[in-house]
């Protein structure tokens, strides 16, 4: 194993947002109730942090280890730990909705995303997917972050630097529409990168740009979308059908159920994380190669007379495609 002191590379752990050791100044713990509500508080000297049941004071925290339980006046205890990613993600400032903890597991496995990877997404919003992308690729990967609005930019920044502690030297974040930076026309990035490993797109319409991205992703690179709702799913999946240079496209959604465990009680949790967004994976094949036709019995109207939708060109009289 490498020593990132010996080999000049940066060590990963630096840019990870996981800090052990005793609690410091400056950093940010969840303070849990015994009802399981979790308070997210930053770590200040001399300040207290005010609940209905009392404060309690910073200083009773900083210098010492977590995983600890401190009382407020109340008489109300409650367990201090650094946040997780998943846990920080989930409650920090946002702008647009953040992709869920389960989702961004899905996505960095599903798209197979491995340190040093050079990795393309469209839609930072608040920067949780950036986050868990980060963490995969390590300081020495590439991620190219493109986001439409500036403000929802800005609240990305803040957050990644928050949970991180620091910038991340494998991160370029863009204002822009992805579909126009990657383009020839007016508006294009000089500064877009030319060939990317992975694809990451969380857009509205990631149909607009899978031209371009069939340029930029090297053979057998994977591409990955997130969308919300069937519509969208049918369309980004028949457009890469249309396209050809693409693996037939898989789509999937994750639903996350809590069990309830207490001695003969076990059931399922009352409620679930149930429905988030659907997920797209394909690969793209080398240049000039296209996808053989899947073979299969589509339903019963699925491309009558009411699909509007991309289609394949319709076999020639000779019985190749056009």
């Amino acid at each position: 194993m490498n020593d990132p002191a010996v080999s000049g590379f940066p060590d990963p752990a630096d840019y990870s947002g996981v800090r052990t050791g005793p609690l410091q100044v400056g950093e940010r713990v969840t303070l849990t109730d015994p009802k399981g509500r979790r308070h997210s508080v930053v770590l200040a000297a001399g300040q207290r942090f005010h609940t209905a049941k009392g404060a309690i004071e910073h200083d009773d925290l900083i210098g010492g280890p977590e995983g600890v339980v401190v009382t407020s006046v109340g008489g109300v205890a409650y367990l201090a730990l650094r946040p997780l990613l998943g846990e920080f993600t989930v409650g920090m400032p946002r702008g647009a909705q953040v992709v869920y903890p389960k989702d961004a597991a899905q996505i960095v496995v599903g798209a197979d995303i491995f340190p040093g990877a050079r990795v393309l997404e469209a839609g930072a919003g608040s920067g949780a997917l950036s986050l868990a992308l980060l963490r995969a690729i390590g300081p020495t990967g590439r991620l190219t972050s493109y986001e439409r609005r500036e403000d929802f930019a800005a609240v990305a920044a803040k957050n990644v630097r928050n949970f991180l502690g620091t910038e991340h030297p494998a991160w370029d974040l863009r204002v822009g529409d992805l579909t126009v930076a990657l383009g020839a026309g007016e508006g294009a990035d000089p500064g877009a990168p030319e060939q990317v490993d992975r694809v990451v797109l969380d857009m509205l319409a990631p149909w607009e740009c899978v031209d371009t991205i069939a340029e930029r992703l090297v053979p057998g690179g994977v591409i990955c979308c997130y969308v919300a709702t069937t519509t969208q799913l049918g369309r980004i999946t028949e457009t890469l059908r249309v396209h050809g240079g693409f693996t037939e496209p898989e789509a999937s959604e994750s639903m996350i159920r809590d069990w309830h465990v207490e001695g003969l009680s076990i059931r399922p949790a009352h409620r679930m994380v149930g429905h988030t967004g659907f997920l797209l994976t394909s690969r793209r094949l080398a240049p000039g190669v296209v996808a053989p036709t899947r073979k299969r019995r589509p339903a019963p109207g699925a491309y009558g007379e009411d699909y509007t939708g991309p289609r394949r060109a319709e076999p020639a009289a000779g019985g190749t495609e056009t």
